[in-house]
């Protein structure tokens, strides 16, 4: 099987953890060794990962210069999707004790300029803040900012992924049996100009929505959204809270569910799952029984299939 992983911000940094290099290095060894997990079992593997608070921390070491030399996202993007992918793949070399090729791909995500996501900035990126100081660095900084649990932070805008221009590098080295670490951050986004060159543009792409674009474009088998929760819970918050195993893709988008966490997975694994693959959500150190149907929840036509025939 060709597995698509997608590592969400908790495998390199827990809520309320210093961003140091030492805690995103200890936090992606025990990524590497549930992903290894993966491909002992016999599976090719493609790993991709979140990149908000990296990000908005060299966001914020940019702020410092004067304003036109700070860096755009995009750049940041690149600059923290190759400092995360390093990370990631030494580990991930070590934990499969050097056996088998690892590479990171900065990875472009073409966008549509005039999404209008432009207009409506919705993801998080940099450290959590108290109210009264996140409404004191917007305001210097001119910052959009939106709640965050019982925190604040910075928003900017995420278009939807609409084409990925590196896909023919990405076939080449998964037909020569590299383990590929790519589109972190959800890939550096850029457009397409009108003599069809390309630039990048100030935006961050949704890890998920970019990694179901990925694993339907690759034909993966599996697209694996690993967090730090169990799975998806039935009526979250509530006494009749529970948790649920199995779901069709239809079911799952009428889940009610919180756009700021679960539910862009949902709508993710759910659309990749439409094509037929294994859509499955779950916590990182499961992977592997998320894979063979044991733990998470799992989106899949079949379970449609299972609901009928029963």
């Amino acid at each position: 099987m060709l597995v698509v992983a997608a590592l969400g911000g908790n495998a390199l940094l827990t809520r309320g953890q210093p961003l140091t290099a030492q805690n995103q290095r200890a936090n992606a060894r025990k990524a590497a060794i549930a992903l290894a997990e993966i491909v002992r079992g016999g599976h090719k593997l493609v790993v991709t990962h979140g990149n908000g608070p990296q990000i908005g921390l060299l966001a914020l070491k940019g702020a410092t210069y004067k304003p036109d030399e700070a860096y755009p996202l995009d750049v940041l993007g690149a600059e923290s999707g190759g400092m995360i992918g390093y990370i990631i793949e030494q580990e991930l070399e070590n934990a499969l004790d050097h056996k088998y090729p690892v590479a990171t791909l900065l990875t472009q995500i073409l966008v549509d300029a005039k999404d209008p996501a432009f207009q409506n900035p919705t993801k998080f990126i940099g450290p959590v803040y108290e109210r009264e100081e996140a409404e004191m660095r917007a305001k210097a900084g001119g910052w959009s900012i939106a709640p965050d649990g019982d925190k604040w932070r910075r928003v900017v805008a995420s278009p939807l992924p609409q084409e990925i221009p590196d896909m023919g590098v990405l076939r080449l080295l998964l037909e020569h049996g590299v383990i590929v670490i790519c589109t972190g951050g959800g890939g550096i986004p850029v457009v397409r100009q009108a003599d069809g060159s390309l630039i990048g543009i100030e935006a961050v792409i949704d890890k998920d929505a970019a990694s179901a674009l990925l694993a339907q474009e690759l034909k993966a088998d599996a697209l694996l959204l690993l967090t730090d929760v169990a799975a998806v819970m039935q009526d979250f918050g509530t006494d009749e809270q529970r948790e649920i195993g199995a779901i069709a893709p239809e079911d799952a988008l009428q889940l009610d569910l919180p756009a700021g966490s679960m539910g862009p997975k949902v709508t993710a694994a759910a659309a990749f799952a439409a094509g037929g693959g294994l859509g499955g959500i779950g916590r990182l150190d499961q992977a592997a029984d998320i894979l063979a149907g044991r733990a998470g929840t799992r989106i899949s036509l079949q379970h449609n299939k299972e609901v009928k025939n029963g």
